[in-house]
């Protein structure tokens, strides 16, 4: 049975492969896995239908036959980890690690200007949330190394890894790192990223004509 994954009908990325279904194609391309797409607008995204499969109104969601899952971490681990046992359990904690250490001051970064916008401290939160985030990007690095990919072979954690640390595009503070600049690249070079990318922008251009 072919799974059907839920995207955007009008992503705010503008097709730059930085939402979340984005991770999904991903994975589904790189086990070689054919998928259909449900195009779901923001408004759709609160009605019930959309809601009975993702609670809280979000997208990406995976429908299999009975199986129905939210949240790309979720999805991925489904599929994409090593068939050995220790290797698959380090995937799954590079995915952790990914979305529960690395992820979150990106997320609170990107938020910060239209959250707090219209703050006295925005001016001198900035550089704290970056610094946060140069410990992590410290970190991973050092971790890294001269590795091609975190734990051996590629797998789910770096599919993780990756998307997370592009998130960072156009602060600066990847290219501080050589080493995780590169790694991003090796992902992004992927002939199944390639095929995701290009299928998400796809969706853009077709919603906005161009």
């Amino acid at each position: 049975m072919t799974p059907t994954i839920t995207a955007f009908e009008a992503s705010p990325d503008q097709g730059q492969g930085l939402a979340r279904d984005m991770r999904v194609r991903w994975a589904l391309e790189e086990v070689g896995q054919p998928y259909e797409v449900r195009l779901v607008s923001f408004k759709a995204m609160k009605l019930s239908a959309h809601l009975a499969r993702h609670p809280y109104g979000q997208i990406p969601t995976y429908e299999e036959g009975d199986l129905v899952l939210f949240e790309s971490g979720s999805i991925i681990h489904a599929g994409l980890l090593p068939s050995e046992a220790n290797a698959r359990a380090r995937a799954i904690t590079w995915m952790f690690a990914a979305l529960n250490t690395v992820e979150p001051p990106i997320v609170e970064l990107e938020q910060a200007p239209f959250v707090e916008g219209d703050k006295p401290w925005l001016e001198e939160r900035i550089p704290m949330l970056k610094d946060r985030i140069r410990v992590r990007m410290d970190q991973l690095s050092n971790r890294l190394g001269d590795a091609e990919w975190l734990d051996g072979d590629f797998s789910a954690g770096d599919l993780m890894m990756v998307m997370v640390l592009r998130r960072l595009e156009g602060d600066g503070i990847v290219e501080d790192y050589p080493n995780l600049a590169a790694y991003v690249a090796r992902g992004q070079a992927r002939p199944a990223y390639r095929r995701a990318y290009d299928a998400q922008l796809a969706v853009f251009k077709a919603a906005s004509g161009g």
